[in-house]
């Protein structure tokens, strides 16, 4: 099966085969991401590669039921949202992936989850339903098995006597939290951590002014008094993350790559150095879709991916096929 090789891929050559095999069985099963192959030109018959694959733009997320397959949704992930904007909706029909890819992709950076204290704070993430990032955080706080593991809304002073307690301690802490959270927190108190990884998932969902990466990380790293802030590039829309050590650059797990598209070409791709679209191949999307073409803006070394930002405008320019 299909679906069985996805975690199994250690080398390129089976990352490309398999690429090619889930597009297939995509074009054939799902009819939405069929039409859109056919209007620019691309079947089965003439890709031989990934970089041949065409990429649906994420807008497609927010309109349609991107389902590859006849089984039903087990669970549907929503992305935040303005009032009165469209939000997307990924309808996931075998939970057991996102588990499965979540935690092998933490492990396979950080080790094993049962290493670490996680402490959560997602409050803009709580506060709704269909949170993927929920989730995803439940997930690796159940699979630490400590008791001082959680989730934080509103309780800063909490959370401040806890991270500085088992700091002490020399607990092995991991604090994930959205960026504007960190913030506040590091307003109610300056921390010198010695034993905490500090990763921040971006946003400030209209909380605080947007502000560069360079800037978030360096108010973060004083706050925290640690080295370095790691991040997370994740989306409702993928079943896959990639991770950051520091300085926003990124690595993919095996089974998920980033390529950097043309930004004046949807179906040319950039050299490595270049800024441009970032396209998603996450295979763990099986059964949704696999080939994304996501908002934001990146450039490739070899295999790393420095995350810069998102385009100003809101459609992906080349990709004016949204009313299929």
């Amino acid at each position: 099966m299909l679906q069985e090789r996805i975690f199994q891929i250690s080398q390129e050559k089976e990352f490309e085969a398999l690429s090619v095999d889930i597009f297939r069985f995509q074009f054939d099963n799902n009819n939405i991401y069929r039409q859109f192959c056919k209007l620019i030109g691309r079947t089965p018959q003439n890709i031989d590669s990934y970089t041949e694959i065409p990429f649906l733009p994420i807008e497609f997320f927010k309109s349609k039921k991107l389902i590859s397959g006849v089984q039903p949704p087990q669970i549907t992930f929503t992305s935040s949202g303005t009032t009165g904007m469209a939000t997307s909706k990924h309808y996931v029909t075998d939970i057991r992936l996102y588990e499965e890819s979540s935690l092998k992709a933490f492990k396979n950076f950080y080790g094993d989850p049962s290493e670490y204290i996680f402490l959560a704070l997602l409050p803009s993430y709580l506060e709704r339903k269909g949170s993927s990032l929920v989730y995803m955080a439940d997930s690796l706080i159940k699979s630490s098995n400590n008791p001082e593991s959680g989730f934080y809304l509103n309780n800063l002073e909490e959370l401040a006597s806890k991270l500085q307690t088992l700091d002490i301690e020399g607990k092995k802490l991991f604090l994930i939290g959205v960026s504007f959270a960190l913030l506040d927190l590091i307003e109610k108190k300056n921390f010198e951590l010695k034993n905490a990884i500090v990763m921040e998932t971006g946003g400030m969902k209209g909380r605080r002014r947007e502000m560069i990466r360079e800037e978030l990380h360096s108010r973060l790293k004083k706050g925290f008094g640690v080295n370095r802030i790691h991040s997370e590039y994740g989306m409702t829309e993928l079943l896959s993350q990639a991770y950051s050590k520091g300085n926003g650059i990124f690595v993919c797990p095996p089974w998920m790559k980033i390529l950097i598209r043309d930004p004046e070409d949807a179906l040319s791709y950039q050299e490595n150095g270049k800024t441009g679209g970032i396209n998603v191949i996450d295979l763990a999307n099986i059964n949704s879709c696999s080939f994304i073409a996501t908002q934001d803006l990146g450039r490739k070394k070899n295999n790393e991916v420095e995350i810069l930002g998102r385009f100003d405008n809101s459609d992906i320019r080349g990709c004016n096929l949204l009313l299929l």
